[in-house]
């Protein structure tokens, strides 16, 4: 089955990308998900402006991404969720509220899309994420989850 990639999904490609994938796979996770969209001859004029999109909200160069990687290495981020008892959280932290926090510490806008969590959140403490920045360079924040 032919796609057009819509988002990121690691190990097949970046937005705008052409792929051909198993016919299972593509009907049953990537297209209902939204990751993907049918390949026609009509969807193929959709792929320019997919890679525009991309490319105002990509980290152009390794330099520009390794500078960013410096400012969130050295940044406090802590996020404030409800919790339990013994510590336990109501729910997960999401990378859309780790976006946010970074952004809230003074950080640099990050797509939510490019941080990476290991394990779901699910406790007080420090927490290491994967922010990917771009393809050669990621860097790792550590996330303090407080209750508040």
């Amino acid at each position: 089955m032919k796609l057009i990639l819509t988002q990121q999904v690691s190990g097949l490609g970046e937005p705008g990308d052409v792929i051909e994938v198993r016919d299972g796979y593509g009907r049953n996770y990537l297209v209902p998900r939204g990751f993907a969209i049918r390949w026609t001859r009509g969807a193929e004029s959709q792929i320019e402006s997919i890679k525009k999109a991309r490319s105002a909200r990509e980290i152009a160069t390794v330099e520009h991404a390794k500078e960013i990687a410096g400012r969130l290495q050295a940044l406090k981020v802590t996020l404030r969720t409800r919790t339990g008892s013994n510590g336990r959280l109501f729910g997960a932290v999401t990378a859309a509220d780790i976006a946010e926090a970074v952004k809230a510490a003074d950080g640099p806008d990050l797509d939510k899309r490019r941080i990476e969590i290991g394990n779901p959140i699910k406790t007080v403490g420090t927490h290491r994420v994967s922010v990917r920045l771009h393809t050669d360079v990621s860097a790792t924040i550590d996330v303090d989850v407080v209750e508040g």
